[in-house]
């Protein structure tokens, strides 16, 4: 069974220059043919697919590195070839098409193309085979060849031709034969020597229908010449003349000459003279002396000197575009113009790099981007230009230059260590650089440090900029920090507005706090912030100076509700955040003279107060209930909600009797406080009150008995009352204002859709109080539950702590948003 065939074997030099592009594989294999492909390394390799890393000295000091993969098993003939490069160019470049010549050749198949050399070496075979021009007196036919001008284009034709001697010397006229009427015999005609089976067969091959005229072309008809010379049986134009011979090696002269209709023409000669054979190589006929040989290298191969044969005359009024067409468009053919044209030479000149920045709609979105070029002597070119040789067709001159693409690589690098990369988007012929950042605001802080830092330094480096109008990227300062605050017709609620003014203008500030918020890290912030003031206007702001302030807004939107795009809604219990701004420096704070004042006294805060008990409490506290005294009397002075949360037993009941007492003796118990408790600790209440407290008044609303009570709830110190009574007495408690309202065993109210929670938080009191010994059993849920009959927004609505506290916490482990809801309670 016969081995595999490998995917070197199958590796053809098409498949390298299909997949890289004819220049691409010109520039590779002069790479490879100078040995600057330092190493190669297989990593993967079956029957169908390579994968294999290289490394190439470029004109960088470092060398560039390339990872190619050849995969067989598409079913094509054809391999894909996947090449990547660290050059500017990354994709199947030049250096993708060395690595591919130096796998080939790792593995002892070079693959080389046929060469002349081969050709010539059957050739010298076949003439050492030759026959000679049989003798005079030689009786029969033989073949002859004929060889004429072609009638419709330049080449040679091949006439087949049967004749026979005369008898008084020479060759009789003879009869002319088609190739195809030897090839449909059913025997060897007696004409047709072994010689000239061998010819023929050549002929066969040397064209694709041989039911016509033969020609005499490419490598194959050049073969065929040399083998008909060797006959001695070869004319011209006809058997009168003598046979022709091999002759010397004549030289190809091309030039225009200009006839009488002033019209120039190209003239294409052999010298001292003969006739062109379009063969590959070309050769030649001289019909003068007998002679056809092979023409001097002209560096035009058979097509191309076919092409010049057939020339077009170049009337007067456009040979001067034309030849400047010549010179640009084939500036390595070595063909002359048909008139002088100017070239200016630019060579050993280190260019200078321009940037143009601009702005483009791609995908109906602004773009930014800056186009790279190169100028040499003032000419501008772009760096995407495969050829190091450049010719440019200016108004009076052509312009032949030399690129230093090392000099240009160096500029690209750099560019790319910015953090520019190359647009897709754009015409093919431009190499336009852009931002690609996850953000239109990271995008924008890159734009700003490249136009703050980066243009400044180019330039000093020689670089040239320049920015189009459409280019409308704009970075401003802030002038003034504005901070308004509204006291809203409901209790204990504001309305706190920022702004800032930007080259005079006012612009609300929120909307931009929400940016940084979205954008940023608080606690990862870059040396300036950027944010979007719209229609290509962005806001520079220094981290330094806000970082204080944005931590405190950020607090704020985690509590607030945010009432519009510019403004937040702030209870009395964000006052603490408020000093914060105040004290910052950074705002100047107009209105809210409650919330401020409050702010500060929680600012200047040093901790809770000893507080002493009054004479008349029948009852000598312990350490930790004097502490819960304390802790009351410091809550009632900030006007914060709170939760006792002793457990059972520790005396949550005397402490509240004994700030109750506290409130007052103090004068501050201008109407009757309000406890709400279980059926079962009514009679607990009203001992405890008696025993400890007895200079304080109470009343039980319980039973039947109860409204006989009604009308003078207002003469009591403690109203008592039961969660099941709530709803029936509802309308009778909703007509008071209360001192304090205190729920004992508050877990009750934990689920807020029930009824007794709905109902305590209608009544009217300046402070709430909860006891409970349980506060959470289940969920997060029930302490918002209490929070938000303590005090209605403190942790935002039901749907806002749900979204940002609960399932963070309880489903992710948010360890940064339990610190928050903790610092937020932890009063």
């Amino acid at each position: 069974m016969p081995a595999p065939i490998t995917v070197k074997q199958r590796l053809r030099y098409d498949d390298i220059r299909h997949a890289c592009s004819d220049i691409s594989f010109t520039r590779g294999r002069r790479y490879f043919e100078e040995g600057l492909v330092l190493s190669l390394e297989i990593d993967e390799e079956s029957d169908n697919f390579v994968h294999f890393h290289t490394s190439i000295k470029g004109r960088m000091a470092t060398p560039y590195e390339q990872s190619v993969k050849l995969d067989f098993s598409t079913g094509r003939d054809a391999p894909d070839i996947d090449g990547s490069c660290s050059c500017p160019m990354h994709y199947n470049c030049k250096h993708v098409a060395a690595a591919c010549l130096k796998y080939l050749q790792e593995g002892g198949e070079t693959n080389n193309e046929p060469t002349a050399g081969e050709c010539l070496e059957w050739l010298e075979k076949l003439q050492q085979q030759s026959g000679e021009l049989p003798d005079s007196d030689q009786k029969g036919s033989f073949l002859a060849y004929v060889l004429t001008p072609s009638t419709d284009s330049p080449e040679i034709s091949i006439h087949l031709v049967i004749t026979s001697n005369k008898k008084s010397g020479g060759l009789n006229r003879g009869k002319e034969i088609l190739l195809r009427t030897i090839f449909l015999g059913y025997s060897r005609p007696d004409y047709l020597s072994a010689e000239d089976e061998e010819l023929i067969r050549l002929l066969k091959v040397a064209i694709s229908n041989y039911h016509g005229q033969p020609l005499i072309t490419g490598s194959m008809g050049h073969l065929t010449l040399q083998a008909m010379l060797s006959t001695g049986r070869c004319f011209w134009k006809n058997l009168e003349n003598e046979a022709l011979i091999q002759g010397e090696e004549r030289q190809l002269e091309i030039e225009w000459n200009s006839n009488d209709q002033q019209e120039y023409q190209l003239d294409v000669r052999v010298a001292p003279r003969g006739v062109v054979v379009l063969s590959e190589p070309p050769l030649y006929i001289d019909p003068a002396e007998h002679k056809a040989g092979a023409l001097q290298d002209s560096g035009f191969d058979a097509q191309q000197l076919k092409l010049l044969l057939q020339a077009p005359s170049v009337p007067q009024q456009h040979v001067d575009e034309f030849s400047k067409k010549m010179v640009i468009d084939l500036p390595q053919v070595k063909l002359p113009p048909p008139t002088a044209v100017k070239t200016r030479n630019i060579r050993d000149i280190d260019p200078i790099p321009l940037l143009t920045l601009y702005a483009d709609e791609i995908n109906g979105y602004t773009t930014h981007m800056v186009v790279v070029q190169f100028i040499y002597d003032e000419v501008k070119i772009s760096p995407l230009l495969e050829s190091e040789q450049v010719v440019i067709n200016a108004k009076k001159e052509i312009i032949r230059l030399s690129r230093s693409l090392e000099s240009e690589e160096e500029a690209l690098q750099q560019l790319s260590g910015i953090g520019l990369k190359p647009s897709r988007e754009l015409n093919a012929d431009d190499l336009a650089l852009y931002f690609d950042e996850d953000s239109v605001l990271e995008n924008a802080a890159k734009w700003h440090q490249f136009i703050e830092e980066e243009i400044p330094h180019l330039q000093s480096l020689g670089w040239r900029i320049v920015q189009e109008e459409s280019f409308e990227l704009n970075f401003h300062d802030a002038e003034e920090w504005h901070a308004g605050i509204e006291e809203k017709s409901q209790n204990n609620w504001f309305e706190l507005s920022f702004d800032i003014k930007v080259n005079g203008k006012v612009i609300p500030l929120l909307p931009l706090i929400t940016q940084i918020l979205q954008t940023y890290d608080v606690d990862d912030l870059p040396e300036t912030l950027t944010t979007s003031l719209g229609d290509n206007d962005y806001l520079k702001l220094p981290s330094k100076t806000i970082r204080p302030v944005l931590r405190t807004l950020h607090e704020l939107y985690d509590s607030a509700s945010k009432q519009s795009d510019e403004k937040l809604r702030l209870s009395l219990f964000d006052a603490a955040q408020i000093a914060d701004l105040e004290s910052d420096g950074l705002f100047s704070l107009k209105g809210g003279k409650t919330l401020r004042k409050l702010g500060r006294k929680l600012r200047d805060f040093k901790g809770i107060a000893d507080v002493q008990p009054p004479e008349t409490l029948q009852a000598e506290l312990r350490n930790y209930q004097q502490q819960g005294l304390n802790w009351l009397q410091f809550l009632r002075e900030f006007n914060l909600g709170g939760v006792l949360a002793d457990d059972m037993g520790l005396g949550k009941t005397i402490q509240t009797l004994a700030h109750l007492l506290v409130e007052k003796k103090s004068g501050r118990m201008q109407s009757p406080c309000l406890i709400v408790a279980p059926t079962s600790l009514m009679g607990n209440w009203r001992r405890e009150a008696q025993r400890f407290t007895p200079e304080l008044s109470v009343v039980i609303l319980q039973g039947s008995e109860r409204h006989q009570h009604f009308e003078n709830i207002g003469e009591y110190d403690l109203v008592l009352t039961t969660y099941p009574l709530l709803s029936r007495d509802t309308e009778v408690l909703q007509q008071h204002d209360y001192h304090y309202l205190i729920l004992d065993e508050a877990q009750t109210i934990k689920n807020p859709r029930a009824k007794a929670a709905r109902l305590v938080r209608t009544l009217k009191a300046n402070h709430r109080l909860c006891l409970t010994g349980t506060p959470m059993e289940n969920h997060l849920g029930e302490l918002w539950a209490l929070f938000d009959f303590l005090m209605p927004g403190f942790l935002g609505n039901m749907q806002f702590f749900n979204r940002h506290y609960r399932t963070s916490i309880e489903k992710h482990g948010d360890s940064g948003k339990r610190r928050l809801l903790s610092k937020r309670v932890k009063p």
